[in-house]
């Protein structure tokens, strides 16, 4: 219990914190590594506020043909529907853009899984919004887990953890990624 008071301090810290960002920048680098370059299928999302913008990234991966899978939430879960790029089959959900269409059932072939987060710890812990979408979500999810975060948001202290908390694989910044040992 004390874990999640916690984090639920340290996320209204940073989010204020990020609130004076306005930081429109590319994660291209990504594309590049070699996770990335061998992925069939990847999930991602659609960044909203001040989040670091994935809408770049998102076009890239579909553009290097790519199948892209976007998250929408049903109730307290996420539901995976792949998404082209044809922005009319994007609707508005608590302002966050959500893909329209089918349900992928099956994730089994899932290659990368990227990941929001307000900060991750040089362990690979991540605090996200709070919602626990992506707690349910990534032990459902084979692939290299990647989280995003801005510069600066890659901290060296240890964030504190629940035993539902998934370690991610790496981290991306625009102009750095780092591999978590294993």
């Amino acid at each position: 219990m004390e874990e999640m008071e916690e984090k639920l301090e340290l996320r209204k810290k940073f989010r204020l914190e990020r609130a004076g960002l306005y930081i429109s920048s590319s994660y291209s680098n990504l594309l590049s590594t070699p996770e990335i370059l061998d992925a069939k299928v990847l999930t991602s999302y659609f960044s909203y506020g001040n989040e670091p913008s994935t809408y770049e990234l998102n076009k890239s991966l579909i553009a290097a043909g790519k199948k892209l899978l976007l998250p929408r939430v049903n109730g307290g879960n996420i539901d995976w529907i792949v998404w082209d790029g044809n922005e009319k089959l994007l609707q508005e959900n608590k302002n966050i853009l959500e893909p329209t269409g089918e349900v992928v059932t099956d994730t089994s072939d899932v290659d990368v899984v990227i990941v929001p987060a307000l900060r991750i710890d040089t362990d690979g812990y991540r605090i996200g919004q709070g919602g626990g979408f992506y707690d349910k979500a990534l032990p459902l999810l084979p692939g290299w887990k990647i989280g995003i975060v801005h510069p600066g948001e890659l901290i060296s202290e240890i964030l504190p953890r629940e035993p539902h908390d998934i370690a991610l694989d790496a981290a991306a910044t625009p102009d750095l990624i780092v591999r978590f040992k294993r």
